[in-house]
């Protein structure tokens, strides 16, 4: 199974280049945010639990993430691999999902960081702010979710790099090139 972490900052490309994988390996994606956005969305009781937590900019607490992100690995017992895309962002969790897949005779092939500079990101995020309306994409609240990205969720890396699963790749320019890049590392896996 082909289980891959696709890491950066809001704005890195995450989404896009996560859809683009999905469809060349058929790997079932994970997003933390599309989740809680579902959830938010259906109004359940964890979407009333965390949409005041996102609509501040904060991060939801870890146990209640990694008991969704269980839920939705268990619902794809048929997965040729999962895609995580904005998770883990500490390393409590980064281990948490360890314990997990471990747990089901499982574990993270490879972590793929995308690196973009912090004005690409805040440009790339302005523009999808005006296309999508999304609430974590106003100005200050994309101030606060980059400053939590580079304060902590950026401590994950090593953390992966020490298990010899990280991987670097530019963040900046064409979508394609930046796919080929990514498809590069993981053919080699």
């Amino acid at each position: 199974m082909l289980n891959l972490v696709l890491f950066g900052p809001p704005g890195a490309g995450k989404g896009t280049q996560s859809e683009k994988l999905i469809e060349k390996y058929q790997l079932v994606h994970i997003s933390t945010g599309d989740i809680f956005r579902a959830h938010i969305k259906d109004q359940t009781a964890l979407g009333q639990q965390v949409s005041q937590i996102i609509a501040d900019g904060n991060l939801v607490p870890d146990a209640i993430t990694i008991a969704m992100l269980e839920e939705e690995i268990n619902k794809n017992p048929q997965a040729k691999g999962f895609i995580f895309d904005g998770f883990p962002r500490t390393v409590a969790q980064a281990e948490a999902l360890d314990k997990f897949l471990e747990s089901i005779n499982e574990h993270i092939t490879g972590v793929l960081a995308l690196d973009v500079t912090e004005e690409e990101l805040k440009q790339r995020i302005a523009k999808r702010q005006e296309m999508s309306g999304r609430a974590d994409d106003a100005a200050d609240k994309l101030t606060k979710r980059i400053e939590e990205y580079f304060n902590k969720t950026i401590h994950v890396l090593p953390y992966y790099e020490a298990q010899g699963k990280l991987s670097k790749v530019n963040g900046i320019g064409d979508i394609d090139a930046i796919f080929q890049s990514l498809t590069a590392i993981i053919d080699n896996y």
